[in-house]
């Protein structure tokens, strides 16, 4: 039952993910009207599967999801369905209301203005950018005015003006709205407080707060619990030792000997299970082949967009090893177009030097093979195959015996994103092009990506509309495409 001001009421949910993989686990926590939540947990953990839980998509195993009834609700995916790639703006729009909306084209262009996107309505989805695409995915939720709006990783993909203009519609919006995303800034302008999913216990805890003070309060129980776990092992150890002593004397001694032990015992199950989902992933280097010398890419011209119109626009650039170049530039202007473009090697007033190899980091990660398991879509980029390296290179990135015999579709966002930069390691390409590598990973884990990239010691092609993460990595030269 609902109560208490609350819109939605986990009460004992459990859920389960395909075969024998457990999610949640007698899951309570309550949303009140109104209110701006962030959804936090570890990549894989399940924050997508509780929005698909609240809107009736997946049912859960036991317990109950309590919605209010009366409520509407409106979801904005991390990424467009590719079944809906081929249609038009208008088909898209229309698609979001289950009855024929006759007055479509106003609503479309209302709420296009609120993301700041300017769209034909006859234009194919697929014909936009990856932050075209993600504000159309933003707006198709926006359009149905929803009483529960559910946005998951909405800033992926957008740039500064986009999350501004995302923010200040969150913040002024009257209705409830849970968030999933990684990106601290955004969600500390307006969140209320957090659900966190621990990802060992499956529980959900609920936190009240601006995301950095629930942030801070998450890191200082991690510390308190590490404490008395330090200071239980010491009392622990110190036991066992009397207790081995005192066993040896023999006698009554025996007898203290026991209490002791079962002192110990007592002690160990004191000991508090610390939770361990903000593991971050290890420390990598991605390796360059040795046998390239010289230039490795030459740009002498190349295409942009500017009012959905190709143009054509001269450059001088030529990377060798060891220099890193980043593309700026606004949505829509033709940035991941350029990407993918020099990534097969047919872009116009583009050279890749023969006998380079190119690692290509896309942002729907259609690099990857979805039917494939994970273990097959790493041993697929390597030259020489060793199994040692292969699983070795997996566990740095989070990527363990439970999840590498998985096929990649059924992975989550995130730990797609931790098996292409796995597949990368694995490549040694010489020339690396990455198309905004952020999205989707945990925040845990972006500082380790960027002192990576930092470190790479071939040549790379960058975007990222993460200027804390582009910060942090060495850059000879920006070529800003909007110029």
């Amino acid at each position: 039952m609902l109560n208490n001001g609350a819109v939605i009421r986990f009460n004992k949910v459990s859920f389960n993910y395909g075969y024998n993989k457990p999610i949640l686990n007698e899951v309570d926590f309550s949303v009140r009207r109104g209110s701006k939540i962030t959804l936090m947990g570890q990549n894989g953990a399940g924050k997508s599967t509780i929005l698909k839980l609240i809107t009736g998509e997946f049912k859960s195993e036991s317990g109950a999801v309590n919605v209010d009834p009366r409520a509407t609700i409106a979801v904005s995916k991390q990424v467009i369905p590719r079944d809906q790639m081929d249609l038009t703006v208008r088909e898209f729009f229309q698609k979001c209301f289950k009855e024929k909306v006759y007055d479509i084209d106003p609503k479309i262009d209302n709420v296009l203005e609120v993301v700041n996107l300017q769209a034909p309505h006859d234009r194919i989805i697929k014909s936009f950018s990856g932050g075209q695409q993600a504000r159309l995915l933003l707006a198709s939720a926006l359009i149905q005015d929803p009483d529960i709006l559910l946005l998951d990783e909405p800033t992926n993909n957008l740039d500064k003006s986009g999350v501004e203009h995302l923010t200040k519609f969150i913040l002024d919006y009257q209705k409830t709205c849970i968030v999933i995303s990684h990106d601290a800034d955004f969600l500390n302008s307006f969140t209320d407080g957090v659900l966190y999913l621990n990802l060992y216990t499956l529980k959900i805890e609920q936190y009240v707060g601006n995301y950095f003070d629930v942030v801070k309060q998450i890191t200082v129980q991690i510390e308190k619990e590490n404490r008395k776990n330090a200071q239980l092992a010491k009392k622990i150890q110190e036991n066992k030792d009397k207790a081995n002593f005192f066993a040896m004397k023999g006698g009554r001694m025996r007898l203290l000997a026991k209490k002791m032990r079962d002192e110990v015992e007592e002690m160990e199950e004191e000991k508090i299970d610390v939770r361990r989902e903000d593991k971050t992933i290890r420390p990598f280097t991605i390796p360059v082949q040795t046998n390239v010398t010289g230039e490795i890419l030459n740009i002498s011209s190349f295409d942009i967009f500017k009012n959905h119109k190709k143009v054509t626009k001269k450059a001088e650039i030529s990377l060798k090893k060891k220099q890193h170049l980043l593309l700026s530039g606004p949505n829509g202007i033709g940035k991941s177009t350029l990407l993918e473009s020099l990534a097969n090697n047919d872009a116009n007033g583009a050279v890749i030097t023969e006998g380079v190899r190119v690692g290509y980091y896309r942002q729907d990660f259609s690099t990857l093979n979805f039917e494939d398991t994970v273990y097959d879509s790493l041993a697929s980029v390597m030259e020489k195959h060793i199994e040692e390296d292969l699983r070795s290179t997996a566990s740095g990135f989070l990527i363990n015996k439970d999840i590498i015999y998985t096929k990649i579709g059924n992975l989550s966002e995130g730990q797609k994103g931790l098996v292409a930069f796995a597949q990368l390691v694995l490549l040694k390409p010489t020339l690396l092009i990455l198309d905004e590598p952020t999205n989707h990973i945990n925040f845990r884990h972006l500082p380790v990506i960027a002192e990576a990239l930092d470190k790479y010691e071939g040549a790379m092609v960058l975007v990222s509309h993460v200027p804390e993460f582009v910060k942090q990595i060495r850059i000879d030269e920006t070529l800003d495409l909007g110029k």
